[in-house]
């Protein structure tokens, strides 16, 4: 995923999930190996609950993607990765984006 060949909602919805701390340490852990959501939630120090719903909206994005495997003892674990993905933000990528909103520009940026 390239910002240049993103149309404008995309590009909203991955910066926008980008734009939350939690969501960038599960980033920059993932980036190093893959884990699964316990081991991951006490490498943070959050809860699986809350790491969960950051989780599904970095896979939501394209930015983390998961899959079940089944431990030796039975039990079935889910493994998130980080998807590969690089933004490189320029005016004119920018301005293609905006082109293709599907949010109409205020008139005269009045949210009346």
């Amino acid at each position: 995923m390239e910002v240049r060949d993103m149309a404008g909602d995309r590009l909203l919805q991955v910066l926008a999930t980008l734009a939350n701390p939690h969501r960038l340490r599960v980033i920059a852990a993932l980036a190093t190996e893959r884990n699964y959501v316990s081991r991951l939630a006490r490498e943070l120090g959050l809860s699986r609950a809350l790491l969960q719903v950051h989780l599904r909206k970095l896979e939501a994005a394209g930015l983390v993607s998961a899959t079940m495997e089944v431990s030796e003892d039975g039990k079935a674990m889910k493994f998130y990765e980080v998807a590969p993905f690089a933004l490189y933000l320029t005016p004119a990528a920018v301005q293609a984006a905006a082109r293709t909103l599907s949010v109409p520009a205020e008139v005269g940026g009045s949210t009346r």
